[in-house]
């Protein structure tokens, strides 16, 4: 039986925190940098999602079988001088659902929204040597730089940060050309 993976935008975490909040557990807990440590327990990552989404951070999950298995957020920039990007943050696949192309569906969504927002540049960042690296170049991101001793990791030593972009021409662009 093949199992079928549903992406949507939910705009109210009502439903669903508790299993969000569960997802961001387990995956701090496999070692992600989300900007938690481990282990991090149901109620601060109950709190961390209280304020997303928000008017300018967009959120969708991923479904399967009923169940969250992934999430990613759009963050569009409201700065006078920064309507043309969006900030993409928190991807996350269950550690039991990874290499099912999970990530991947999420990002393509996530810049078809920044794109549908008339976004032109999209940028994010992950620590440096993490299997999500590989994903963003292959989605044709580019390293912006580097910052070293970014990120605290679980056992105390410090981890640099990959700062990647990319750039996308919009409909109304596209349409003009």
């Amino acid at each position: 039986m093949k199992h079928e993976v549903e992406i949507e935008r939910i705009t109210s975490i009502i439903d669903h925190r508790d299993e969000l909040s569960e997802l961001l557990a387990a995956v701090v807990q496999d070692g992600a940098s989300l900007g938690f440590l481990p282990p991090l327990s149901h109620a601060e990552a109950a709190e961390y999602w209280a304020h997303v989404p928000a008017p300018d951070v967009r959120l969708y999950i991923a479904t399967m079988d009923n169940r969250i298995v992934g999430s990613v957020q759009v963050h569009l920039c409201m700065k006078p001088n920064g309507g043309h990007r969006a900030e993409i943050a928190k991807l996350m696949a269950h550690p039991e659902y990874r290499r099912m192309g999970i990530g991947r569906m999420l990002m393509q969504t996530a810049e078809a929204d920044a794109k549908g927002e008339g976004r032109s540049l999209i940028v994010l960042d992950t620590r440096e040597g993490d299997p999500s690296n590989l994903l963003y170049t292959s989605m044709g991101y580019i390293q912006a730089g580097r910052i070293p001793d970014y990120a605290m990791s679980a056992d105390g030593g410090l981890a640099a940060t990959i700062m990647y972009y990319k750039l996308q021409p919009t409909d109304s662009e596209m349409a003009a050309t």
